[in-house]
C-alpha cells in the first residue's frame, strides 16, 4: 500500500500499465501484448507516450469526467515493479486503481480475462510488481498466450512472436482489451468481468 503523503503528482482515476519488455528486438513477441494494449490506448485517447522519472513511457488523458494514466515500463519485465511502484506514487493510486495488463501462458491464445488480486500464475513481472507494492491487490487483464510444449521452452516461447493466424486473433484480443480498460474505469472492475469473463 502506498504511505500516506507519499503521492507526487494529481491521483488518477486509474493507472493502466502495459506489460513488456522495451527495445524493438521484443515488439510483437508473446510477452509484450501488454504493452500493445496501452499503445492501443494511447492511439485511441490522442496520448503522447514519453519518458518519464518513473522509467516507464507516460501520459495522462482524459475520458469523459475521468482521468486514465497510461504507462509502459521501459524495465525489464522481471523488474517491472520498479517501475509500477514509482508510477503508483506518481499518480496517488492504491492497487484497487491499478490495471496491470499482461500476458498469461494458463489461458489459451487471445482469451481474455479481468482479475481482481489474487495469485501470480508464476509471471515473474506481477511478482515484481506485489514485491515493491507489497501487495497483490491489483488489478489485472489477463492476455491468453498458451502455455509452451514443454517447461523448458517457457522463456523462449513468451519470447517468440505469434503465428500469423494467432496474430490476427491476439490483435483483436488487444482491442477487446483496451475495451475492457475503459469499461473498469467507466464502470469498475465486476462490470469488466461480467462481460468478459463469462465468454467462452
Amino acid at each position: 500500500m502506498l504511505r500516506r503523503g507519499a503521492r507526487t503528482g494529481t491521483p488518477a482515476d486509474l493507472l493502466v500499465v502495459g506489460l513488456g519488455n522495451p527495445g524493438s528486438e521484443f515488439e510483437g513477441t508473446r510477452h509484450n501484448v501488454g504493452a500493445d494494449v496501452v499503445a492501443l490506448l494511447a492511439r485511441r485517447h490522442g496520448a503522447r507516450l514519453k519518458k518519464g522519472k518513473e522509467r516507464a513511457l507516460v501520459d495522462e488523458v482524459r475520458v469523459g469526467e475521468h482521468r486514465l494514466a497510461l504507462a509502459i515500463p521501459l524495465t525489464y519485465m522481471n523488474d517491472s515493479g520498479q517501475a509500477v511502484a514509482l508510477l503508483a506514487r506518481r499518480y496517488g493510486v492504491e492497487p484497487e486503481h491499478l490495471v496491470i495488463v499482461h500476458d498469461e501462458l494458463d489461458l489459451p491464445t487471445a482469451v481474455l480475462k479481468v482479475k481482481a488480486g489474487g495469485g501470480l500464475a508464476g509471471h515473474n513481472g506481477l511478482r515484481s510488481i506485489k514485491s515493491h507494492l507489497h501487495s497483490d491487490e491489483f488489478l489485472r487483464i489477463r492476455i491468453g498466450v498458451d502455455k509452451p510444449r514443454s517447461k523448458e521452452f517457457g522463456a523462449d516461447h513468451v519470447l517468440d512472436r505469434f503465428s500469423k493466424r494467432d496474430r490476427q486473433a491476439i490483435d483483436v484480443t488487444v482491442e477487446d482489451a483496451a475495451d475492457a480498460a475503459e469499461l473498469i474505469l467507466t464502470d469498475g472492475v465486476d462490470a469488466a468481468m461480467n462481460r468478459y469473463n463469462t465468454r467462452s
